[in-house]
This record gives structure tokens, sequence and C-alpha cells, in this order.
């Protein structure tokens, strides 16, 4: 139908076996390419470094393994222009095409950055770009130096903007090489000149040009130079996307040497509309604030909490009704497990008591038996009797007595009442 064919039923592939047959005929096909780098993923515990390369009109998402990335010298960075020698490959579990590196290199004015690179973190171990050690630039110099092409529109630019914006000041100008393997020891010898004629500022500027038309500016002993200046730098190189060593190393970067001169040079006719305008900012940024804070705070009073105090603690009072319902039930079921227990143990409690007093029972049995056998009262039982005096002291023997004494004779149904004659 339209022209495609049509696939037999037999024909018919699963979704992995279609992967895989792709992913065979992809991975046969070894290449180089050579493109920017866009994006670049390389994070701890990851097995491979993951980044992706394009050019004007597409995209290549890219892995390289571990072990490959760090034999090849050095960190992928965005921007690099690189050229990659790798297969294609498919990650079937997604259904996403990668390009397999094996070897990676800077291509290119990429070698060239990568010097620049080591160069300007080799500064900034040493604290050189940092901005705490930049200085402010004065706000009325009387006297500035330039320093560029004598030969060049730039200084021609820089010259009338000055005239035109600040026309007091003097300039004292050093005109050297901007171009070629000499420009940097020429921009050293300038930046000295201008400096001990007493300038306050310098400016160290050129017109754009390309990567490596621009590297005289990326020299570390001019960077060092710039970072050892008495008096403040400003440089204004190439255009606003291009950014030097010597602009890192600068008290302050310009985009353009124009900026730069505007930089040094308050414009007389606007001061007065620029503080007009500051002035209306600033009321401007209050008015916004107060108004920001206003509509923050009808905001925070329009909600709900506010407008019902008790929905702050609903979840919390909820929560606490539930945990006393559940109480409520637990606690019978509770009491009664207890008393149960307690009943158990009570039972067991008399069983144990019982048991452990059978063997005094027995023999209280038996001591009582031998008491009753040892009792006066079984003697008398028998016919005996007990004779007591008057005092009640036991007659023994007939010289305890004599006639006329009250005997009381305790038979085995009660006493006898009785003299002696």
């Amino acid at each position: 139908m339209d022209g495609q064919p049509v696939a037999q039923e037999s024909q018919a592939l699963t979704v992995s076996a279609a992967m895989a047959l792709a992913k065979g005929a992809l991975e046969g096909i070894v290449i180089t390419i050579i493109g920017e780098v866009s994006e670049v993923s390389v994070k701890p515990g990851y097995k491979a470094a993951y980044f992706t390369v394009k050019d004007s009109s597409a995209a290549l998402p890219c892995m390289m393994w571990n072990n490959r990335y760090k034999q090849a010298g050095f960190d992928l960075a965005v921007g690099q222009l690189v050229e990659l020698t790798g297969r294609f490959t498919l990650y079937a579990a997604k259904g996403r095409m990668n390009f397999d590196v094996f070897t990676v290199s800077l291509s290119g004015e990429g070698r060239l950055r990568m010097q620049v690179a080591a160069i300007a973190k080799k500064l900034a171990s040493e604290g050189l770009t940092s901005p705490e050690r930049k200085r402010p630039i004065p706000k009325f110099p009387e006297r500035i130096g330039l320093v560029t092409s004598p030969r060049s529109a730039v200084v021609h630019d820089v010259l009338r903007t000055m005239r035109r914006r600040f026309p007091v000041a003097e300039v004292v100008l050093a005109g050297v090489p901007v171009e070629g393997v000499n420009a940097a020891a020429g921009i050293i010898e300038g930046l000295r000149c201008v400096v001990s004629s007493g300038v306050e500022v310098v400016l160290v500027v050129r017109g754009g040009g390309s990567f490596e038309d621009l590297m005289p500016f990326n020299d570390e002993a001019l960077a060092r130079a710039i970072a050892a200046c008495p008096v403040p730098v400003v440089t204004g190189i190439g255009h606003e996307v291009d950014t030097s060593i010597a602009d890192m190393v600068s008290d302050m970067r310009a985009s353009t040497p124009t900026a730069a001169a505007e930089a040094v040079s308050p414009a007389r006719e606007n001061l007065e509309a620029y503080f007009a305008s500051r002035g209306a900012a600033l009321h401007n940024s209050n008015r916004m604030a107060f108004d920001r804070m206003r509509a923050q705070i009808d905001r925070v009073s329009s909600r709900p909490m506010f407008e019902d105090p008790m929905l702050l603690f609903s979840a919390e009072a909820q929560a606490l009704d539930n945990a006393s319902g559940r109480l409520e039930r637990a606690l019978p079921l509770r009491l009664e497990r207890t008393r149960n227990r307690l009943d158990m143990a009570r039972v067991a409690l008399i069983q144990k008591g019982n048991a452990m007093l059978a063997p005094f029972d027995r023999l209280v049995g038996v001591s009582a038996a031998r008491l009753e056998d040892l009792s006066p009262l079984s003697i008398l039982g028998r016919g005996y009797a007990i004779a007591r005096d008057g005092e009640g002291s036991l007659v023994k023997s007939v010289n305890q007595v004599k006639s006329g004494d009250a005997l009381s004779v305790a038979v085995s149904d009660g006493n006898i009442e009785c003299r002696v004659e």
C-alpha cells in the first residue's frame, strides 16, 4: 500500500529480535567523527563517560568506557571540537542508539584551547584570577594608559570615545604588536612603559579575530605581568564572546575595546541622566518590593489556616481522636486478658500452695496423734485421777497432805471436791 512493501506474517520479528538485528548491523561499522561537545556527564560510580557531539544540523549521544576515557589524557568539556573513532551500538532495553567511542582527541583549535585551559587552571590555583584580588577602577582618572596596535582602528575608537566622554583625561599610548609570536613580549613592554609614566589605570585592547589571532593574550608571562601591574588594568580584547587569560587576571574585563574606554571614562553629559535613572530605578525597585511584600502578606493572610486556626491542628486532632478511640477499645480487652492471666495465676498459686502444705498436713496429723497420746485427759479416761491441794498444786505423795486438808480430784468427766480424814 502507498508503494510500501507489506511484511509477510512469517517474516514478522519480535522487538528483541529486531533490535538484535539492528545492533548487529550497526556494530560492524567503525568510523571517525568530528564534532563539537555539547553535553558531558562524567560521574563517580559510573562505568562510562556519557557525552553528546553535534554539528549545525545533528547531534549524536556517545558513551566511552572509563578505561578508554582515562587513556585520552584530558577531560571533555562543552565547546570542545573533538575527533572520535568508534562504532554505533544499540541499547536494546531502551531502544536507544549510542556511539561507542574507542578513542577521542581534540581537533583543530581544541588543542590550543586545552593548552590555554591548563594555563588558566594553573593561574587560578595561584589565586591570580580570584575576584577578591581585583582592584576597583578609578571613577575619574586624569591619566590613562593605552596599550594596543597604533595602526588599528581600535586606537581611533578608544581615543574618540575618551574625547567624547571625558576630554579632561590625558591618554598615554604605547603602540605594540597585538598578533604574532613576539606580540606578548611587546605588550608586556608597552605595559611597563605606560605605568612608568604615572598613569592611574591601563587599557589593554585589540579588535576581534580568530582564536589563533588572540593567542598572545593567552600568554602566561603576559598574564603574570598584568596581575603584577601596580595600577588597575582593564582589558577589551576581541568581541564579547571572546575571553582570554588576560581578561581573567585583569581587574576588569570589557566586552570590546570601546566598552573598555567607556569603563574608565565617565560621560559628563550622561551623569545627570545616570543619577536620575538610578534614582528612578531605586524608587521603582522599592515600590515593587513593597508591592511584592504586600501581595505576599495578602496571600499568606488568605490561607485557610489563618482564617480558621483549627485547620492548623486538624490533622493532629483527628490523629488524637483516632488514638483515643483505639485506646478505649484496647483497654477493656487488655484488662480482660490481664484478669484471665491473674485468675490462672491465682489457681496455679493455690495449687502450688496446696502441694507445698500437703507434707506439713501429714506431719501435723502425726504430731497431733502423739500429743493426744501424751495428753492427761487421755490418761484420766483410762481410770486414773489427779489430785490437787487447795493451792492447785499436784499431790504426788501422802506426805503432802494432813487430816482436814481440802483436795480437788480430777477424773475423766469432772472434779471431785473432798477432804482428807
